[in-house]
């Protein structure tokens, strides 16, 4: 009895999604504004989508390969296809309620299983919103003092993070949501494909002009799976900010558009990075690959377009913990007026900034954190929350027998890369640690 009320309240819940959201006639705006969506385009959310994904991901999936050998071709697709479909059912679950429209990922957590699901999915929403903006800012300031070194320019890795960051609050204040970035996630999305061109036509070349140098290659490497996993978890993340790249839509039926052609336009140059990457340098290929590159103008290229991706990927990530923040704060310009708005949203975002600073400055060992907010975070985030949030709210049945599948394997991997790939990161960072302590 209990079962059949719940396949009813799916069957409206589903009603809903498609009546307030999803319809495309002359009185879906008014749906739209019920909820507060911006005037973005589909390209707004497809370019969020990229630049936020697609990154440091791009940089470290040769070095997954080399961990757990050619089988990560494997799983990253299974990462890509378990990626559109969380992304997709985690926006369907803010419209769960009908005629109204959840604000972000924890409230979705809230909403499917209380304050424990709330809990569970605000510190791991934290942790990537603060833990990502950190590593790239770890990259793009030891990018800088590498390229830099040996010259007048030359200044410590601490005085770039600073550097980078008093530059990050200029789009930060004076853009108040996603919307308004949007060119800069377009310019970071060319970015890394210009720095996968360099990887894919450099590396080969390498490759076949030094065949004295012997490269090894494994089809599978079981004990290197669950940190292969964490890796590339780590590539699809952003799950966390996709609320806000859909509140930005004018028309929300385009997110699923969107979040699919963002995800494979980031699979695409995964798999451009990786297989080159790992082909020409083996279980030797570092992270980020650039740095098997040999000394020239593309790895010198390489760097610095992937400074900029890096850089231009920050606001979205603390655009989008600032919005949540703010609207805690009720630091809105209907209530306090546009001159006391403005200036509590410059305090939360230079806040924000500083806190990723120090985070950035105090953080070694970038591949080695990266596989761990991969492990920890980003396979919560992109394959367990969204999927048993989106079981708990629109219930098991009647659900077609290929998705319960796919759903099973997508909570499956899930589980072993947070727990094994979680357990590696650990133990690599302890090995890290004590190495540079002997």
């Amino acid at each position: 009895m209990m079962q059949d009320i719940k396949d009813e309240k799916a069957e409206h819940v589903t009603q809903s999604v498609e009546e307030y959201v999803f319809k495309e006639d002359d009185n879906a705006s008014q749906h739209q504004n019920e909820f507060g969506h911006g005037n973005g385009s589909w390209s707004t959310a497809y370019f969020n989508v990229v630049c936020v994904v697609a990154g440091t991901g791009t940089l470290g999936l040769p070095k997954a390969f080399a961990t757990g050998g050619w089988l990560g071709i494997l799983i990253l697709f299974l990462a890509w296809a378990m990626s559109v479909y969380s992304g997709i059912v985690l926006i369907e679950c803010l419209y769960h309620k009908p005629g109204e429209r959840l604000h972000d990922f924890k409230q979705i957590g809230k909403a499917a299983y209380g304050w424990v699901g709330y809990g569970i999915t605000a510190l791991l929403h934290f942790l990537n919103l603060f833990g990502c903006p950190a590593l790239y800012l770890v990259l793009a300031s030891e990018n800088m003092h590498q390229m830099l070194a040996g010259t007048t320019g030359a200044l410590t890795q601490p005085i770039w993070v600073i550097i980078w960051g008093c530059f990050l609050l200029i789009p930060l204040i004076l853009f108040r949501t996603l919307k308004e970035i949007t060119v800069i996630a377009a310019i970071g999305a060319i970015c890394t494909m210009m720095a996968v061109f360099v990887v894919v036509i450099q590396g080969p070349m390498y490759h076949n002009a030094h065949p004295e140098i012997e490269v090894t290659h494994d089809g599978v490497i079981w004990t290197g799976f669950p940190s292969a996993l964490s890796t590339i978890a780590f590539s699809f993340g952003g799950n966390n900010t996709y609320p806000h790249a859909e509140h930005a839509l004018k028309k929300p039926k385009q997110w699923r558009w969107a979040v699919t052609a963002g995800l494979t336009t980031c699979t695409a140059l995964y798999i451009l990075t990786a297989v080159p990457g790992y082909w020409s340098f083996g279980s030797a290929v570092k992270s980020p690959v650039y740095d098997s590159l040999p000394e020239g103008a593309g790895k010198l290229l390489s760097m610095i377009v992937m400074t900029i991706h890096v850089i231009f990927a920050i606001p979205i990530y603390a655009c989008s913990f600032a919005l949540e923040f703010e609207r805690f704060c009720r630091i809105d310009e209907t209530r306090i007026g546009k001159i006391f708005a403005f200036l509590g949203r410059a305090a939360v975002r230079s806040v924000t900034i500083v806190i990723l600073c120090i985070l950035a400055i105090f953080i070694p060992y970038f591949d080695a954190f990266m596989s761990l907010i991969g492990a920890l975070c980003n396979c919560g985030l992109v394959f367990l929350i969204p999927v048993l949030c989106h079981l708990r709210l629109f219930g098991i049945r009647k659900r077609p027998i290929y998705e319960l599948a796919f759903v099973a394997l997508t909570l499956l991997l899930g589980v072993v890369g947070c727990v094994f790939g979680s357990i590696d990161a650990v133990k690599d960072l302890i090995s890290k640690f004590n190495e540079d302590h002997q």
